[in-house]
């Protein structure tokens, strides 16, 4: 295993869609896909099952997976790249840092599908969905940008209900059971690797769509939902 890594790692190196650690790339993704097609990413992509899903759905935006495990990145963007996707690409870099990537308003959607749900409540402020994040996305999010968690974990979904609610956030669209839907879009129907381990054993999958108020309140706010949390 440790050998095949290897061999992966060396591989990233030469995939034209594959951005390590870039110097200089802030504000200048539309160079980077030759057209100034609106920008989707995918935050904790894993396998990048969903860049790429989304990328063959819609080849008239541009998608980038990103992760800090360069072996998982491998399998999405050799997929990409098999498939012709030239609208898939894949950054490597901490998601604590992915606002030193992007300037202001240069990103249309986030998607963030099956993130770890950090299930402990002292390791709140880690989920991608807690307002520390979501400052960090409002530094590079369009407004009125998308926001898509997509979840296994009943845990993840209410407590980004109880943030959307605190903070003053749009919710647009809110499926308790994506596929007791009767008319599932066909980006939700994408599957993800951990979809379909089913980790959470909850036997659906939550869906959450909104956006960010123009100003997401401060870090008062934060101490606020960190007592309610440990009232629950």
């Amino acid at each position: 295993m440790a050998h095949k890594k290897l061999i992966r790692f060396a591989e990233l190196d030469t995939f034209e869609n594959v951005l390590q650690f870039p110097k200089n790339i802030k504000g200048q993704w539309n160079e980077f896909f030759k057209n100034k097609n609106c920008i989707v990413v995918e935050l904790a992509c894993g396998k990048g099952e969903y860049a790429v899903g989304l990328g063959n759905l819609y080849p008239h935006k541009n998608f980038i997976g990103i992760d800090l495990k360069g072996n998982r990145i491998w399998v999405g963007a050799k997929k990409a790249l098999e498939n012709g996707l030239s609208n898939v690409a894949f950054l490597r870099t901490q998601i604590d840092q992915v606002d030193e990537y992007f300037a202001k308003d240069e990103v249309d959607e986030i998607w963030i599908t099956f993130p770890d749900p950090q299930l402990r409540k002292s390791k709140a402020k880690k989920r991608l969905t807690h307002p520390k994040f979501l400052r960090l996305y409002q530094q590079f999010l369009k407004p009125g940008g998308y926001i898509h968690l997509k979840t296994d974990s009943p845990d993840l979904y209410h407590f980004t209900k109880k943030v959307i609610d605190k903070y003053g956030c749009t919710l647009h669209v809110d499926h308790k059971d994506v596929f007791s839907q009767p008319n599932i879009s066909e980006e939700l129907k994408i599957k993800t690797h951990y979809e379909s381990l089913d980790i959470a054993a909850s036997e659906r999958i939550h869906y959450l769509c909104f956006s960010l108020p123009e100003q997401l309140p401060g870090k008062d706010k934060d101490e606020e939902l960190k007592q309610l949390l440990h009232e629950e």
